[in-house]
């Protein structure tokens, strides 16, 4: 069993797992919550054994995306590593995503938890969008762009933030990444006004209003179209869709009534206009209203949906609905294209990845490219991928740290087996160099960090990080000289 321990701490959810696994064993909320029946409060995983979720307090250790209370860290990492994945930390090693930009003071603080508190051997700290361009990387194919140019675009939509982060050879152009202050928790509260406003108060909701974003909300490709569609009644309405809340006596947990009637919008084609229906805008006869009013049942546990159920993903692609005084996802994208060097311009728009929970709204991507063709230059094609599972896909590149394809084993379907022989001379060399010299301090390069791993699955070797721009590794040291180290080696140079 390896003892290299990924997490991927974000401010929604945690994901954690042992280095070697395809996919994480723990899932979390990265929260604290009370039911409203309770005292107690529960911790991260403890929240999906509840049975009533319904109008749950909920504390977070994050708020608008970064770190506020270590202290509550803690107590959900300390809950995650002895109870979930039930490892030893003083006998293992970290792998830790933290968000762009982070905080000195805040990384000092996520520095002490870690070696202090739970007492990690070492600690390699990364950022989303390397970690997602260097597992896509390794899938593509060797004639792909993606996998020929090292360069792509990595749009990540989180909890909190929406960033465009240019990649270049696994390093983060730190001044071409643009941010949206928009996320997944902005659009669930903008749900939650709608739904309030037109039906039941959801204000509380927050467990199944996300419940509710996830299952009921699409993004729109023709946006005056589909509100057309909205505003119809009957059977003309293809986005009308019912939800069922939780009664707490036959049903514990919110659904959607009718499925088949909730896909129904998927059999609108796409750029072709309305028919003109003189029957969907005549007004109502006094019978027609009387049987409207019957169908409106406020005694009922449910409330439908219609064009909230594209509006809210709307907000990404255009903020200034809300009020907000920034631009949509299409514009933030050609700015951060614009601020590299453009000789990149081609290859980054050839090579967009989505990654992140909100970029699961079905038609997102087809809705992306086709706000992108207008803002781009005729002559530069557009091409966007889907990570496999958006929500996971930090956390799947593991296996490649495990070693499990760096150390030699055939795999044809990754790419970076082509490039195994590489890794291996560097570890052979480090090895015959770690023989040589009694106390060594080598200092490696964020751009090569995928081979982090063979450092660590060396003796005596305890990795320090430099979060700005690379790791340091000390080798024969003991703890209380990493600060006298009087020998500095750069690998390469003589």
């Amino acid at each position: 069993m390896s003892n290299i321990v990924v997490l991927d701490n974000g401010a929604g959810l945690c994901k954690a797992g042992i280095a070697g696994e395809r996919d994480p064993s723990v899932i979390v909320p990265n929260c604290l919550g009370r039911p409203i029946a309770s005292k107690k409060w529960l911790i991260a995983d403890q929240l999906h054994t509840c049975e009533d979720l319904t109008s749950v307090s909920i504390r977070r250790p994050f708020d608008r995306g970064y770190l506020i209370n270590p202290d509550l860290q803690k107590e959900i990492w300390e809950r995650i590593f002895r109870s979930l994945l039930h490892i030893d930390p003083t006998h293992s090693t970290l792998l830790l995503v933290e968000p762009l930009f982070n905080l000195p003071s805040i990384q000092r603080s996520i520095d002490e938890i870690v070696f202090e508190d739970f007492g990690f051997q070492s600690l390699f700290v990364a950022d989303s969008p390397s970690l997602v361009h260097l597992y896509e990387t390794s899938r593509c194919r060797g004639d792909e762009l993606l996998g020929k140019g090292q360069c792509s675009l990595v749009v990540d939509c989180g909890f909190s933030f929406t960033h465009a982060a240019p990649v270049l050879q696994n390093f983060t152009i730190n001044h071409g990444v643009k941010r949206l202050d928009l996320g997944g928790k902005a659009l669930t509260n903008y749900l939650k006004e709608l739904v309030s406003y037109r039906s039941i108060n959801v204000m509380d909701e927050t467990f199944i209003m996300d419940d509710v974003k996830e299952k009921l909300c699409v993004v729109s490709l023709d946006v005056p179209r589909d509100l057309q569609i909205a505003r119809s009644r009957g059977k003309d309405n293809m986005f009308r869709s019912s939800y069922v809340l939780p009664d707490g006596i036959e049903h514990m947990k919110g659904f959607v009534k009718d499925p088949d009637q909730a896909k129904r919008y998927l059999t609108l084609e796409d750029g072709l206009p309305l028919e003109t229906n003189e029957d969907m805008n005549r007004p109502l006869s006094n019978k027609e209203k009387a049987e409207e009013r019957k169908k409106v049942d406020l005694t009922k546990n449910e409330f439908d949906l219609t064009n909230e159920r594209f509006l809210v993903p709307e907000m990404i692609f255009q903020p200034a609905d809300l009020g907000m005084n920034q631009a949509g996802l299409a514009e933030c994208i050609v700015r951060a294209v614009n601020s590299c060097h453009p000789h990149l311009h081609p290859v980054l728009y050839e090579s967009i990845i989505l990654t992140g929970g909100s970029t699961l709204f079905p038609r997102f991507a087809q809705r992306l490219e086709r706000d992108l063709r207008p803002l781009i230059p005729d002559v530069y094609q557009v091409k966007i991928t889907t990570q496999e599972d958006p929500i996971l896909g930090v956390k799947a590149l593991s296996c490649l740290y495990e070693g499990r394809h760096i150390f030699g084993e055939q795999d044809a379907d990754l790419s970076i087996n082509e490039r195994s022989d590489v890794y291996g001379n560097f570890r052979d060399e480090l090895q015959a160099l770690l023989k040589k010299m009694v106390q060594v301090y080598i200092y490696l390069p964020m751009q090569t960090s995928h081979v982090l791993v063979l450092l660590m699955r060396l003796p005596s070797v305890v990795l320090w990080t430099s979060r700005n721009s690379g790791c340091y590794i000390c080798y024969g040291f003991k703890d209380d000289e990493l600060k006298s180290v009087a020998t500095n080696v750069l690998f390469g140079s003589s």
